[in-house]
């Protein structure tokens, strides 16, 4: 019965959101993204998610292990990188049309990467999909919200353990060594957007929103274009900006080790 239990949350989160994209099917207007109905069922489908993710994150502990717990230092750069990563992707883009449908060039993988090196590929990975989950939905984006939410949480998870359970980041290493990390770790979480970005959104938009076929096979081919732009643009900048703000960071005492 105890093992049960630890199900219980996992079980719920996995049907609400189930529930929660058949609403959205169900109450989406093609080309209105303010439809009051609509926006109620992504906000059923991303409590859905938060439950799963929970409920997963107590699966996958050890029975010893205490609970993820954030200080409010993490917190506070959680929120940062939130709204730095919805800055990058609905102030720093250029569009492209695509029939009905767009994709974009944007910075906004650059902070979702920054803070699964910073703060960890679980806090950095709800930092990323926070904080471009809220530029979709307050962008003509808002289809592509819940597939966004989950791709970029996957990318900071990614990041994350390739940087820390990887190459243990967080501790003093050489500069080379650390160079080599930070660029391995953020190309690892890219290389994952650029096969799973277009993949998904081919299979998304055509099945949960009946786009025609010819038009989601075009959409999926430039959006591997520009998301493999985004990859490059993330890689680099995030590494840059991670290893120039890590001593600073570790000199004031922001740094911990994860």
């Amino acid at each position: 019965m105890k093992s049960f239990k630890k199900w219980i949350p996992t079980i719920v989160g996995a049907l609400i959101t189930i529930a929660g994209i058949v609403l959205d099917v169900q109450t989406y207007i093609g080309g209105d993204y303010k439809n009051k109905n609509y926006a109620y069922a992504l906000l059923v489908t991303f409590v859905g998610i938060l439950v799963l993710i929970t409920g997963i994150k107590k699966l996958v502990n050890k029975n010893d292990e205490k609970p993820v717990k954030a200080d409010v230092t993490t917190l506070a750069q959680a929120a940062l990188c939130a709204a730095l990563c919805y800055i990058g992707f609905a102030f720093f883009k250029i569009d492209i049309p695509v029939g009905t449908e767009k994709t974009a060039f944007h910075f906004g993988n650059v902070f979702c990467v920054l803070a699964a090196l910073l703060i960890g590929g679980y806090w950095g990975g709800l930092a990323g999909a926070v904080g471009m989950t809220i530029g979709d939905l307050t962008t003509a984006y808002v289809t592509s919200a819940p597939k966004t939410f989950v791709l970029k949480l996957c990318i900071g998870l990614i990041v994350g353990l390739v940087a820390h359970k990887g190459f243990k980041l967080s501790k003093s290493h050489s500069a080379k060594y650390t160079a080599v990390g930070t660029v391995v770790s953020a190309a690892a979480g890219m290389l994952f957007n650029i096969v799973a970005d277009p993949l998904v959104g081919y299979f998304y938009k055509m099945y949960l929103y009946g786009i025609p076929q010819d038009m989601a096979k075009t959409l999926a081919k430039i959006s591997s274009i520009t998301t493999s732009v985004n990859a490059v643009i993330a890689v680099i900048a995030a590494s840059l900006i991670y290893l120039a703000l890590r001593p600073v960071m570790r000199k004031a005492g922001l740094l911990k080790e994860i």
